[in-house]
């Protein structure tokens, strides 16, 4: 894995995803500025070959064995992020229950729709994270994490989003990719702050994403320290990627080395990419989508972070819902 030479790669070294803990509240910290990268958001367009191999390549035990990505990482990354995590498992938790580290998302609404796993191929292996769709002018773009679509140097291949997944079965469909995209700084560097990813998925049966899962609303510069929603499919243990997973608490900004929100979390491997919400309804299952799930310090279980939607993030969303 490589390793930056700014505070942001000590994030990297300690791995890229996902642990919890109670809320912790912080001072309020006023919006990032503006980046100063003005570079175009990075993409990789998928060839209609490349689509057809995706769709054939993804069976029901392939996307069962993916393994979450966070989990193939150097074994030094690899052996701290096998260490025990207090406070996991997978009970079936009803919503209403504010804050909550950790629990089967058993509300219903938009939610269970427009949440997905995403599934690709990572240096040859067979790897998975999560995504959410979300409103835009093409009805077929996904938000996910920038190391969902690239990691250490290469796109992933294979890319698919399996809206509403149930243990290996895909009762939306199973979405190729036809362009995934990044923000320039975690294209340049893996910038942790900017770990955003999106996806432009083709139609299927001559329809188009939102038209059948429908979407979540999305919100830029909406400011720290909110009551957030968090949702995902983690893969790794105590979970298993067969279940939509929600953590649900007052989120705070990062008190250590990134700009990123905070939230207490149990959510392991696998939910990378899944979104992160403000405003959210439990009776509906909808909110704005304002960040990620990214990543975990390994010596800081149970809590998550994810990147702050400021102005890299809507050109990145807004180069998406056009392509």
């Amino acid at each position: 894995m490589r390793r930056h030479r700014t505070a942001t790669g000590i994030l990297l070294t300690v791995g890229a995803l996902l642990t919890s803990a109670l809320s912790a509240t912080a001072t309020a910290a006023p919006a990032p500025a503006p980046g100063q990268n003005t570079a175009a958001p990075s993409a990789r367009s998928v060839t209609a070959a490349e689509q057809h191999r995706a769709r054939a390549f993804w069976t029901p035990d392939r996307m069962r064995s993916a393994t979450p990505l966070d989990l193939l990482l150097t074994p030094q990354a690899l052996k701290k992020l096998k260490a025990p995590r207090p406070g996991g498992g997978t009970t079936t938790v009803a919503p209403t229950a504010f804050p909550q580290a950790g629990g089967s998302w058993a509300g219903g609404g938009a939610v269970v729709k427009t949440s997905g796993r995403v599934f690709f191929s990572f240096q040859g292996r067979t790897a998975s994270c999560s995504g959410n769709a979300v409103t835009s002018q093409n009805a077929s773009t996904v938000i996910t994490a920038g190391h969902c679509v690239k990691y250490q140097g290469s796109w992933h291949t294979n890319w698919v989003f399996v809206p509403a997944y149930d243990n290996g079965q895909a009762p939306y469909g199973q979405w190729t990719a036809s362009k995934t995209l990044t923000t320039p700084q975690w294209e340049a560097s893996e910038d942790i702050n900017h770990d955003i990813g999106a996806a432009v998925v083709a139609p299927l049966n001559g329809r188009r994403l939102t038209a059948v899962t429908g979407a979540q609303g999305i919100q830029f510069n909406g400011g720290y320290n909110k009551p957030m929603y968090a949702f995902g499919f983690p893969a790794a243990s105590p979970y298993d990627g067969s279940k939509l997973v929600y953590c649900s608490g007052n989120s705070s900004k990062d008190w250590l080395f990134s700009q990123d929100h905070s939230l207490g979390c149990n959510m392991t491997g696998g939910s990378s990419g899944g979104p992160w919400f403000t405003g959210f309804s439990e009776a509906t299952g909808t909110g704005l989508q304002v960040s990620v799930n990214s990543f975990g310090y390994t010596f800081l279980p149970n809590r998550m972070f994810g990147p702050y939607f400021g102005n890299e993030a809507k050109a990145l969303y807004d180069k998406a819902q056009v392509s």
